[in-house]
């Protein structure tokens, strides 16, 4: 089952100052912020220095809808126009499995669903309409 769905945007590198810029303009409430530095240590995958200030996460909510955005690491591409996706967490990991496949069909997969520190299931597709969606189950207690 879907839990939400959430407009998420990605800036190149100014995320802590776009987070700012649309708290002010949206009056909206910051809900939490982290960057990559805050993520646990890899002695396997070192973080570059010039990540570790970038946003890896934030959170705030406008009205009754929580937006996201984060910063795109560091080399990684950065296109104009693939700023914005969707992100949709949902209550399973079965769950997100079905959903992830139904959105794949004829579209790309760009990261296979996978376990992460903050998902038991987490993984990126574009669809074949060429909409970018996270596919994220929620971490369940």
């Amino acid at each position: 089952m879907i839990v939400a769905v959430n407009p998420y945007v990605v800036t190149d590198g100014k995320g802590k100052e776009a987070v700012q810029f649309y708290v002010d303009a949206l009056n909206a409430e910051l809900i939490s912020l982290q960057t990559f530095g805050d993520m646990p240590e890899d002695p396997n995958h070192p973080l570059p220095e010039e990540a570790k200030d970038r946003v890896m996460n934030a959170q705030f909510k406008v009205g009754d809808t929580v937006m996201m955005l984060s910063d795109n690491f560091p080399g990684m591409p950065y296109t104009v126009g693939n700023q914005v996706t969707i992100a949709i967490h949902i209550d399973s990991v079965e769950s997100s499995k079905q959903v992830f496949e139904k959105l794949s069909k004829e579209g790309k997969v760009t990261m296979p669903l996978q376990e992460t520190f903050w998902s038991p299931s987490y993984g990126q597709v574009k669809d074949k309409y060429g909409v970018e969606w996270q596919v994220s189950a929620v971490q369940q207690d």
